[in-house]
């Protein structure tokens, strides 16, 4: 059922006009309306100008002719044959629809159809007679025309009559059509083939930009995009090809940086030592690094479109907790492998002592265990007397073995001393087993004999100070501002973790582990730990 719906959404879908036609029709639609608009705008403009530029040649035409000689005094004298042949004379020069000559009473002495020479105007001659010069378009005898008329004064500057030129008002409408018809060739031919070839161009790299995905395909990638980065439990920040943040989520800023802002250079943060290597590296190889008591896995991927570079991403994975069960495990590990063989020893032992009762031999039962209760446990280092822990003390039994399988001495310092059994085993063994393995990689790694490693520990009350000291190389001065936070050594990448687990064990516990000696020149490198509450608070028990 859902898979027959599926195909009718998919053709929905592809039956939608994409994005960039339908941007394109809008631009050409707006285009058409605002070169429409201004087309009409410009039409008016163009006939209110041509009104007036036909008005003003009219009244110009009657200035012209009232101002020739001898007109004024024929009109005086209303010598009707000299004005008509004057009218007609300037009617043909220039092309005028009329010039009608008037008395001073309005009386036609003058007109293109005789016929209506001798009668009274058709439009009243007042305002003229009184001196003022009149423009319009009005409606006559001959039609509708644009008008100039003036008075008609003698050379005492006395009214003796009225000329109006007219100039055919269909001429107007000719002269507007064909400005128009260039107005809209130019506003077709420049205005909108440009404002399309524009519009067409900026689809084009519109399309180029969004890798030809649709508004609606753009939105679902975010909503993807944020459903994705803010639902992980990775941090993931994502930059530009030149290092500028454009996305962080909240994880990474918690395990990274909480100034992770969009629009800052990855770079321009102080970022710790290690973290800033992992990410200089675009390789997309997970590497490892420790930021203050964390532990992080964090991958450097370039991302890239076709040949085009996109910037790249960067993952963060926080493996404190793995990297602290793990100690943990191992300090399991290692107590269990302890237990196994004090078991295996008294299984041994007993049946000795079963054998011995079998053959009828209770004194020399009683002899060997007298013996036992008399010797030293096999599994404990010299004078371990000391160490009440069966903890500590079956860890520095499988110590002593792979120390001497790695041509190192092992010892236990004679003033140690913990009388009281461990209320947090595990800790205290993944503290003491990890300062032990790596004092034992630096001795052994060192070359010179003899290699020697030295184990210190004493309580004071309900807390234990553990120190170890290795005849190692040293540590150099670069390197001890670091040693704790460091995630990469001489052995390998991912290697070198042991000290911030110690760090971060201790911690955990109130408690601290620092160098009191670097080493090198001749002299030891010693670690100490403090850790406090970590024995049981109750009186010394017998070893």
């Amino acid at each position: 059922m859902v898979a027959a719906q599926q195909p009718s959404r998919t053709s929905r879908r592809r039956r939608v006009l994409p994005f960039t036609r339908q941007m394109l029709l809008l631009q050409v639609g707006v285009l058409l309306a605002v070169v429409g608009l201004g087309f009409g705008l410009e039409a008016w403009q163009l006939d209110q100008s041509l009104e007036q530029r036909f008005e003003q040649r009219a009244l110009d035409v009657a200035h012209t002719l009232a101002a020739s000689p001898g007109l004024a005094d024929a009109v005086a004298r209303r010598d009707q044959q000299a004005v008509q042949e004057r009218a007609l004379a300037a009617q043909a020069a220039t092309g005028a629809l009329f010039v009608v000559i008037t008395d001073d009473n309005g009386i036609r002495l003058a007109h293109p159809a005789p016929d209506q020479i001798g009668k009274t105007v058709s439009t009243s001659p007042a305002e003229v007679l009184q001196g003022r010069e009149v423009t319009n378009i009005e409606q006559g005898t001959l039609g509708l025309s644009a008008r100039g008329k003036v008075p008609l004064r003698t050379a005492d500057h006395v009214i003796v009559g009225e000329i109006s030129v007219g100039f055919d008002a269909s001429d107007i409408a000719t002269a507007l059509g064909s400005l128009l018809s260039r107005t809209a060739l130019f506003l077709g031919a420049a205005a909108l083939l440009t404002g399309v070839g524009a519009t067409l161009l900026l689809t084009r790299l519109l399309k180029r930009r969004t890798f030809g995905l649709e508004p609606s395909d753009l939105a679902e990638l975010v909503r993807e995009r944020e459903a994705v980065l803010f639902g992980v439990s990775d941090g993931v920040i994502a930059l530009d090809p030149d290092g500028v943040v454009t996305m962080a989520n909240s994880e990474a800023l918690r395990l990274v940086d909480p100034r992770l802002e969009r629009g800052r250079r990855l770079l321009d943060l102080e970022l710790p030592g290690p973290l800033r290597r992992v990410l200089d590296d675009r390789t997309g190889e997970t590497s490892v690094a420790t930021v203050g008591d964390r532990v992080l896995v964090v991958t450097h991927r370039a991302v890239q479109h076709g040949e085009r570079p996109l910037g790249s991403v960067i993952t963060v994975f926080d493996r404190t907790e793995v990297e602290n069960l793990t100690g943990e495990l191992t300090a399991v590990r290692l107590m269990t492998q302890a237990l196994r063989a004090q078991r295996h020893e008294f299984a041994n032992r007993l049946h000795t002592v079963h054998g011995l009762l079998h053959t009828a031999a209770p004194a020399d039962a009683v002899e060997y265990v007298d013996a036992l209760l008399g010797a030293p446990d096999v599994l404990i280092a010299d004078d371990s007397d000391a160490i009440a822990p069966a903890t500590i003390r079956a860890f520095l039994a499988g110590k002593m073995s792979e120390a001497a399988e790695l041509g190192v001495e092992l010892v236990l310092a004679e003033d140690s001393w913990v009388p009281r059994k461990l209320s947090a085993p595990v800790e205290v063994v993944t503290v003491l087993g990890n300062l032990v393995n790596n004092a034992l990689e630096a001795a052994h790694a060192a070359g010179e004999r003899p290699a020697r490693v030295v184990i210190d520990l004493l309580s004071h009350d309900d807390d234990l100070v553990i120190s170890v000291a290795n005849t190692g190389d040293g540590i150099p001065p670069e390197r001890r501002a670091g040693i704790f936070t460091d995630g990469v050594t001489s052995r390998g990448a991912g290697r070198g973790l042991g000290l911030a687990i110690v760090r971060s064990t201790a911690a955990s516990l109130g408690g601290s582990v620092e160098i009191t000696h670097p080493g090198g020149d001749g002299a030891m490198t010693v670690f100490v730990a403090q850790l406090p509450h970590v024995l049981e608070a109750r009186e010394p028990v017998a070893p």
